[in-house]
Parts: C-alpha cells; structure tokens; sequence
C-alpha cells in the first residue's frame, strides 16, 4: 500500500526549524518559528499558567473524558472574552484541538451546508488554503496587501467580496494579521461588516493574537462589529498565543447566530464532525484557561503579562523602524503594524543569503517574527536587512 503513495514534500516552516536547529553559529537568530519569545530567547510558561496547572493538580479528580463538545464552562469563559455579550447574537461552542482544528470544523461545516466557495485574502497563513482546501472548498483569492507599498488594499478586497455570492464564506483575521502585521482601521472594520451583510456573506473569523494588538478588549472590536452586522458567523479561537500554552492544542470553534435553535443545530453538526476525527477533545489547556478566567486574580495575573508581552513586541518594532528608518522610507510602517509578523519584501535569494553568511532564519517569503529578535539583536539584524531593503 504504501508503495502507491508520493512521498510529500516537508513543510517548509517545519523544515526551517531543523536548518536552525543544526546551525552551530553562537549567534543565529530564529525569526521564522510564530512563537512568542522573550529577550533570553525562551517562550516563557506565563506565571498565571503555573498557578492555574498547580491549582489543577490540587484539586482536579479525574482524568475521565469531558463532553463531545468540550468543557462548556471553559467554552462560555471564553466566547465572554471573545464575543463579549453587546453584539446581539447567540453563540454555540464546540472545543477543539488547537485553533487549527477550530478551522478544520469550521470548513467542513461550510462544505457540509452546500457552500462550495470560499474568499481568502492574500497574503494570509500559509496553512489556510491547505485546510480549507481538504475539505472540497473552492477558495478564491483576492489582494490583501502590497509588500512593495506595505499597505492594506483595502479596496481591491472590497471589490472582490462585492462580487461575492449569497452564502460565500470569507476568511477574516481577527487582529494581528499573520503574515503581514497590516491591520483594518475602525472605518475599514465598518465597511466591511456592512458588505458581508448586505451579500450576505458567512464570515469566518480566525482570532489567534487577541491581546497582541492593541490590547484584549481592543482586539476584538472588529470582529464583534462583523459578527453583530452577520446573520450568521463561524469564529475560530487560538489560546496558543494568548496563554502561551501552544503544546496543548487549545481552541475552539464558535457558531454565531441570530436565534439559539439555529447556533445549537450548527453545533449538533460541529459535534458530529469532531466525533469521526478526533472523538473528543483534549482537556489541560483548556482546564488551564478555564481556571484562570474564573478567578479575578489569575484573570488580572494573565491581562498583566500579556500587556507586559505587547510592550515588548511594540517597542521591538520601533526599535527596528529606527534602526531601518535612514535607509528605507518604508520602515516607520513596521512600527504601526502589530502582533508578532511583518512581511518584508525581501527576495527568496535575500533570505538564503541571510541564512547562510549571517544564520538569520526566516521563510523565504520575507516574514519576520518580531519576537524573535532580542534588544542586542536589533542592530545587527538591522545593518543586514538595510541594503536588501533601502
């Protein structure tokens, strides 16, 4: 059997990682991995995490399955932090194996309720059109942002999805936007709600950063403005990034409607679907999560590091914007972007060439992790990407 299959090629993020990892130069720098990292170069275990986790080992008394659905507790917790309760819709809420399978739940419910079309902007995450793709979805491509220029175009995708169809599903990155950095205005936002209504388009929202942006109420004002102008909506949520908990592949995927009976058959679907993949969903990140938005002070301990986290990418990017600022008129642009990416447009022969003289990792598509840079990195990093870039 195995004979008749095509050896696939390795991803090549994936493979990034094992290039670096064999590197033996003292002074490498990783900026390809999304990983949040801190100035000593360790993705950190948040402290609110280690309370919650000894919390948990105290007092949690079994390890027996949770719910097909998840932990609802954890589930309403968090569509609260998501969702908040001023949009005017009700929400259904499956658990699910990181925000990765949020996304491969979501695309099959599309699929399963006839909507054979999808609209993705482009760039986007690379593993986006791969899930959507499995599923049968057409998807269709339209501009979202100009690496030359470094600018949203706002308007080019306005202009494909007011060709859209009725029910066409449409990929919206809630903040953050991975690879680009590049975030919608509160006017753009609003243009945007208002078209997905009136095509009547599905909305699907991918929230991975929240609280990365410009902070964690912040971070969701858009997607709150779409899901309250949608009939109905489908949000997928990361706590990857959020909690830094990436290694216990926790996320869920939220099906948003104007009435309960609606959003519950949704989720009567989302169920079904999960229990052939993976039956049930994994329980300690979520229990994580869930502990900590219970209790006021973990909640508080959380928002503090997380904000502490924010600072650090922002004044990264000004500091790298300053440092790029004499040589390329673009860079004041990567100080107004947010999250942990932006996208340089740097050529496939510019990163090898980083690679392989200087040992800066990065995908050969110019996207850099912020994160992954340290305060003492800044200008050296900076002095190489300058005549790539001026």
């Amino acid at each position: 059997m195995f004979d008749k299959l095509a050896s696939q090629p390795t991803d090549p993020l994936l493979a990034l990682i094992g290039l670096y990892n064999a590197d033996g130069r003292p002074d490498k720098i990783d900026l390809g991995v999304g990983v949040y990292r801190d100035d000593r170069g360790r993705t950190p275990v948040m402290e609110a995490v280690k309370s919650a986790e000894t919390l948990l080992l105290e007092t949690q008394e079994s390890k027996s399955y949770v719910a097909p659905e998840g932990d609802r507790i954890f589930l309403d917790l968090l569509w609260d932090l998501v969702g908040g309760t001023g949009t005017g819709k009700l929400a259904a809420g499956v658990q699910t194996p990181g925000g990765s399978g949020a996304l491969r739940l979501a695309a099959e419910l599309i699929a399963r309720a006839g909507t054979g079309r999808l609209h993705l902007g482009l760039p986007s995450w690379p593993n986006h059109a791969g899930i959507f793709g499995a599923t049968g979805l057409t998807v269709e491509t339209h501009p979202y942002f100009d690496v030359a220029t470094q600018d949203v175009r706002f308007s080019s995708m306005m202009k494909a999805l007011s060709s859209a169809q009725r029910g066409d599903a449409v990929l919206i990155h809630a903040s953050c936007h991975n690879p680009t950095g590049a975030t919608l205005t509160a006017a753009q936002w609003e243009e945007l709600a208002t078209t997905i209504a009136e095509r009547r388009l599905i909305p699907l929202i991918d929230s991975a950063y929240q609280g990365f942006g410009s902070g964690i109420e912040e971070d969701v004002l858009g997607l709150r403005r779409v899901i309250a102008a949608a009939p109905e909506a489908l949000v997928a949520v990361s706590c990857s990034k959020s909690f830094g908990i990436y290694r216990e592949r926790t996320g869920a995927i939220f099906a948003v409607a104007e009435t309960q009976s609606a959003a519950d058959t949704a989720r009567t679907n989302l169920v079904t679907m999960a229990r052939t993949s993976y039956s049930m969903p994994p329980d300690h990140g979520a229990a994580v999560v869930r502990t900590i938005l219970s209790f006021d002070s973990l909640r508080q301990t959380w928002a503090d590091e997380l904000n502490s986290m924010r600072y650090r990418l922002n004044e990264l990017r000004r500091e790298l914007a300053t440092a790029l600022s004499d040589s390329w008129q673009l860079a004041p642009q990567i100080a107004e972007q947010q999250g942990m990416f932006s996208l340089l447009p740097l050529t496939e022969a510019d990163v090898l060439s980083m690679r392989t003289q200087h040992g800066i990792y990065m995908p050969t598509s110019g996207r850099i992790n912020i994160a992954g840079l340290k305060k003492t990195d800044v200008a050296r990093v900076a002095s190489i990407l300058k005549p790539l870039l001026g």
